[in-house]
């Protein structure tokens, strides 16, 4: 578990939020909340709306009603472009760089806001917390290994200087090793960086492992939120949910 619980104060709230893609209604009256500076993990089925919560915030989804406030903005409905400005990062779980493109580019594309005095002290930051990157900097991104091309993802993100970075399942078809640096980078970018994770993680025991607080959805809204040790401690709730016996 991190022992890392920074802050008391929330950056992200949702307020009743029903949304949905098109026709299709997804979540139903969810209330949610992401404390600064710490990671906030969401766990549960497929289909449960885990992806979908992270999209509204995103401005990726359609918002019915409720409120999306982020440190007392209210930003529901924005669109995405919208949303990047307030400094808020969302890397998907897949298509999340340009692959056409070597490291190099992708994070020179990523780092189109900022002037050139900007850039020239970022990049060496990227680097230098992603090493990866600078060892294959001229390689495309289409020959990069799953947790390379992650990795990628974090660092374009991380140059335009987020304040909080919601990732969508990170580790997804990546083998235990990979999955774990992935995961080990998230944690060290909101310990180096103080930036608030907001992290949708299929692989549970892991996820767990790495939040300070946790949400458990099913059928589009959540059916726990507290601290990891917590949810652990209602084995009907991890069975059930989290298939955890």
């Amino acid at each position: 578990m991190s022992q890392k619980s920074i802050s008391t104060k929330s950056i992200i709230h949702v307020d009743s939020l029903n949304s949905g893609y098109a026709n299709s209604h997804v979540l139903f009256g969810v209330d949610f909340e992401a404390k600064e500076k710490e990671i906030t993990v969401i766990v549960g089925p497929n289909g449960s709306g885990k992806s979908t919560l992270l999209k509204s915030i995103f401005g990726l989804c359609t918002v019915y009603s409720g409120k999306i406030t982020f440190g007392g903005i209210t930003i529901t409905g924005l669109a995405p472009h919208q949303v990047a400005r307030k400094k808020i990062a969302y890397l998907p779980q897949i298509n999340n760089v340009f692959s056409n493109l070597t490291i190099k580019e992708n994070l020179s594309m990523a780092s189109y806001t900022l002037d050139s005095k900007q850039i020239s002290q970022r990049l060496p930051e990227i680097f230098e917390t992603f090493p990866i990157l600078k060892k294959f900097e001229k390689k495309k991104a289409d020959t990069l290994s799953g947790g390379e091309r992650q990795m990628l993802a974090m660092g374009m993100a991380l140059i335009r200087q987020p304040k909080v970075m919601l990732f969508d399942e990170p580790t997804a078809s990546l083998s235990p090793k990979l999955a774990d640096e992935v995961l080990s980078k998230i944690k060290q970018i909101r310990d180096e960086f103080g930036i608030t994770v907001i992290l949708v993680e299929q692989n549970v025991k892991r996820a767990l492992n790495l939040g300070d607080f946790v949400y458990l959805f099913a059928n589009g809204k959540h059916v726990f939120k507290g601290k990891p040790d917590d949810l652990l401690a209602h084995p009907e709730l991890s069975k059930l949910y989290l298939g955890i016996s």
